[in-house]
């Protein structure tokens, strides 16, 4: 079984000028190597170290992105300019200056959804793609999320999310929690991100996770990374419904690796079998014991055996 590669530091600190953002990039591993682009979920979340440890540092350049607004990109958690179509011309933007003719995509969730989204726009840009918890941001994926779905797996989490919010505003949650999010005042501002962040964390984490961390202070970032999830969610990830599917045609001809947990109960394993079967080049593993997140043993194990079974393609 894979672990991480261990622990590095950049080579390379980039703050692009994009319109109002500064986009934090950083470069990692071998600068001749094969290139690969890491692209976070969230939307908001931003890259972390152990992001650069799923890559052989020998022969990858590793190429790490902090999406506008997240991360150690500026200003944090800033809407304006702020849309799918934004990320995807910061992603070309990036390559270009960065002088790389074609690369590998690696994202996870929301990461994955912007790597198919970039890879439909630009199909001659990308060498491959490796993809885990695949999330197709159709309504029925954020319902599932947020209102008809995993609400009957917890329901008494749900039932206190539910709670938090006006009885005059139940049937719309997400956009109340925005209109708070983007509102002048803080304190309905950290209640939201608070009410959020208490029922994503349980969905995510599952048992593994701790709402003791949100009971006194809810940090600024907490609340920024709220924001833009929600941003993205009430206006519908800024893409057509279906639009992820129905654009499979165009990078039909990409390997493409599919990496999903059977455990995953925020982007339920559906979306990377329907995904699967519109491209004929991909490879479905779903993982038994793996929830959503990247990490664990038995999902650390799939997504370094992942890059470095796609170097083996390249050297053939």
């Amino acid at each position: 079984m894979k672990s991480l590669y261990p622990g590095i530091e950049p080579y390379a600190i980039h703050q692009f000028k994009r319109d109002n953002h500064q986009v934090f990039v950083e470069e990692c591993g071998t600068p001749s190597g094969v290139p690969v682009v890491f692209l976070h979920g969230g939307p908001g979340s931003g890259c972390k170290p152990y992001h650069r440890s799923f890559f052989n540092p020998e022969k990858y350049r590793i190429i790490l992105v902090d999406q506008r607004g997240a991360g150690q990109s500026s200003p944090h958690g800033e809407l304006v300019g702020n849309t799918t179509a934004d990320l995807i011309g910061d992603l070309e933007y990036i390559r270009h200056v960065l002088q790389i003719d074609r690369w590998l995509l690696f994202g996870g969730s929301w990461g994955a959804t912007l790597a198919l989204l970039y890879a439909q726009r630009h199909p001659a840009k990308v060498a491959a793609l490796v993809l885990r918890a695949v999330f197709l941001a159709r309504q029925c994926d954020l319902a599932w999320f947020a209102g008809s779905g995993v609400n009957r797996i917890y329901p008494e989490e749900w039932e206190r999310f539910i709670e938090s919010i006006p009885e005059s505003e139940q049937n719309n949650p997400l956009s109340y929690l925005y209109s708070c999010l983007t509102g002048d005042d803080e304190l309905a501002q950290r209640r939201a991100a608070r009410a959020w962040a208490l029922w994503g964390g349980q969905v995510v984490l599952g048992d593994e996770f701790d709402p003791s961390e949100l009971n006194e202070h809810v940090s600024s970032e907490v609340v920024n990374q709220a924001r833009i999830e929600l941003h993205y969610a009430v206006n519908g990830y800024f893409i057509p419904e279906n639009g992820i599917l129905e654009g499979c045609d165009r990078i039909s001809h990409l390997p493409a690796i599919l990496i999903h947990g059977r455990r995953d109960l925020v982007c339920p394993v559906e979306s990377s079998f329907s995904l699967h079967r519109r491209l004929p080049n991909s490879e479905l593993r779903i993982l038994p014991n793996a929830g959503h997140i990247a990490a664990g043993e038995e999902m650390a194990d799939a997504l370094v055996s992942a890059a470095d079974e796609m170097l083996e393609r390249f050297d053939s």
